[in-house]
Order: structure tokens, then sequence, then C-alpha cells
């Protein structure tokens, strides 16, 4: 059996090999480097806001520090907009005299509160947070969750019957997440079309429509694009409204002193005295 040649490189060709590897992992270091600063740079205010905090008692359950990097970031970025809350029995027992601030730098302006569900559910402390938000300098809201398989009709006066809006409140929202199990999504936009009117004769105001965005698009959009939209997108690279949504719902993980654990933010497309001026009018 012969014996196969064994190919062996000279010193020179070692020493070039070598080289270039170092070449491409020094690139690469640099690179990484790069999109790290740039990074750092883009998300300053966030990672400042962050660092500030650690170590010191912030009053809320600890969370992953890329969420409050997020939200600090967008709310520094949209410094011309006004921010806001939704809450609800999930949020537990809150100490509304420390609801003031989102982690501790931007003022609240308003608050949704959820207040039904489906036809004949009512939120454990809808009572407690309306009478609770009137005491605040806020403006306040109160939204119905809609159950697709549950009757249009009995969850509009479901909310009817609940939620007492009074001059200087925001318009009432039906929110629609959920896809239904036993009707198709035309007998669904028929349904949601008619709690809207209903709500919308009792009180006068034409509601707010809010929902994800991808629900949105994908069913939503071509029969109630002219509601006031409060739009929900949680995508960590998504740093911007889009010019439809008066309502940008862009965190479920905000830190907000006297509240325990997680709360919703959002942010609305306009100034204050804009936000004003969609509330339920003062009778002369």
């Amino acid at each position: 059996m012969k014996k196969k040649k064994v190919q062996r490189k000279k010193s020179g060709e070692i020493t070039d090999d070598n080289g270039k590897r170092w070449k491409y992992i020094a690139f690469s270091g640099a690179f990484i480097l790069l999109v790290l600063l740039a990074f750092a740079w883009h998300y300053r205010a966030g990672i400042r806001y962050y660092l500030s905090t650690l170590g010191k008692a912030r009053g809320t359950a600890h969370k992953e520090a890329k969420y409050d990097i997020r939200n600090v970031e967008i709310m520094s970025s949209h410094s011309d907009k006004i921010f806001g809350l939704d809450i609800s029995q999930y949020q537990g027992d809150i100490n509304w005299i420390e609801v003031n601030t989102i982690n501790d730098q931007f003022p609240i302006d308003f608050i949704f509160v959820r207040a039904t569900m489906g036809e004949s559910k009512v939120d454990d402390r809808f009572d407690d947070n309306w009478k609770a938000v009137a005491t605040r300098a806020n403006l306040r809201g109160a939204y119905h969750y809609f159950r697709p398989n549950e009757n249009s009709v009995k969850q509009a006066k479901n909310f009817i019957r609940t939620v007492k809006l009074e001059s200087g409140d925001l318009p009432p929202v039906l929110d629609i997440e959920e896809l239904p199990k036993h009707q198709s999504m035309d007998s669904l936009k028929v349904g949601l079309k008619r709690w809207l009117d209903e709500v919308e004769s009792h009180y006068r105001v034409k509601p707010i429509l809010y929902s994800g965005d991808k629900y949105y698009t994908d069913f939503l959009q071509k029969e109630f694009s002219n509601y006031i939209l409060w739009i929900a997108n949680y995508n960590f690279w998504v740093e911007d409204l889009k010019d439809h949504w008066n309502f940008w719902q862009f965190s479920e993980k905000g830190t907000v002193r006297g509240i325990k654990g997680n709360v919703d933010l959002n942010i609305f497309n306009g100034t204050i005295e804009e936000l004003e001026e969609i509330t339920i009018p003062f009778k002369n």
C-alpha cells in the first residue's frame, strides 16, 4: 500500500493565514463595538435612566432593564405629545397619591379604566378606580372588553348600565382583540358596529376603537377607519406613531410609582388641548 503524500504549508503561508484570521477577528470586534456604541447612543436617555436607578428602591416590581430603557427613550423622543395609562383589576390596589409620573419623569395626562367585559361582567375594581381617577388632575375614560361570541347589544347595555360619563370625560372605548370562534368576521363586524352605534346613541359622542396593529390592519381597517383609533404595538423596534394612530399603546410593561408591577403605557398623538377637544362637551 502506497503512503499518501502529506502536503505541508511553508512557514510563510502559515503566517499569512494567521494574519488573515487576526484581521477578521479585529474587524468583527470593531464592528460589534460600533454597533454597541450606536445602540447606546440611540437609547442614551433610557440607559441613563436605568443606570440612575440601580441600587435605589423604585416602589415597583423589578423588571428587565430593556423595557424601562425602551419606554423612556420613546417618551423622550415624543416630548411634544402627552402620555397616559390604562388600568384594570389586574393592577390591584393602587396608591393613587403616588400616581403622578411614568418612570418618575413623564407626567400622566390621561387614564383609561376598564369597566366591563362581555354581556354581564364588570371589572372588580372599576368603581374604586373610576372614582379615584376623578380626584386626580387627569382626563379619564372607560373601556369595554368585547367578547366576540356574546351578544353585542347586551354588551353595549352592560357598559351603559355601568359607566356614567360626565362632561370632560373621554369618549367610551370599544376594545376588540379576540377572533370569533363560532361566527364569521363579517358577522363580528356587524356586532362591533351595533355596539358602537348603541353606545354613541346613548352618550351622544363617537366612541374610540382599540385593537392590536395587526388585528386592525387585517380585519377592521376598511369598515372602521373613521373612528378615533387606539392601536397597540409593543414591537421593540417600532419607535414612532403611524399617521392614523390617534393613541398608541406602546408598552405593557410600564413603571409607575404607586402601581405594583406592570402597567400599560400610551401616547396621544397630539397636545393636551387637542385631547381635550374630543372629550364630552360641557353642558351650557
